[in-house]
């Protein structure tokens, strides 16, 4: 790109959630058996696939209040109350919570921030899904459908929009 885009992790949630599974090995260092594209694409799914229904479902559906509408109307997974049963998944009527984004063993992405822009990062060398996840020069962009999630991470998503006659 060369016009002064920084590299990114680049994530491709139509790629990987075309797949049946996606295995790609982590550095995270805190944790050996991390599987941190599972954190981002659940990040990325609730972010701008989710439909952010009015009576959300999943809310609703979760029985230790893990699943939550914050204020700006973004469903967000509180990890540490989350039991992984599953409930949000089964109970979103469009299916944009993968069952197995919900895991019971908590997963961490750092976006390998202190790497060097030469050094990709293991997920990248790694996924079991062709070019689902990059580390490349890359700039947010609605019309090609990439969306920054923080500084270091982009998402390939196809975002639902609401219909406004």
């Amino acid at each position: 790109m060369g016009n002064g885009a920084m590299k990114r992790l680049f994530i491709d949630l139509e790629k990987l959630n075309s797949c049946a599974e996606v295995n790609a090995e982590c550095s995270y260092y805190y944790h050996p058996k991390n599987s941190g594209i599972t954190r981002l694409r659940e990040i990325g799914q609730f972010l701008y696939i989710c439909r952010h229904c009015t009576e959300a479902p999943c809310v609703s559906a979760c029985p230790k209040e893990a699943i939550t509408r914050q204020d700006d109307g973004i469903i967000k997974r509180y990890t540490m109350r989350c039991v992984s049963c599953k409930s949000c998944s089964l109970a979103c009527p469009f299916g944009t919570i993968p069952l197995d984004t919900i895991p019971y063993i908590i997963s961490q992405c750092d976006a390998c921030i202190d790497r060097s822009e030469e050094e990709e990062p293991v997920c990248v060398k790694t996924c079991s899904v062709p070019d689902a996840v990059k580390f490349v020069e890359i700039e947010e962009s609605e019309k090609d459908d990439i969306y920054l999630i923080g500084k270091h991470v982009a998402v390939h998503a196809m975002p639902w929009k609401k219909y406004h006659p």
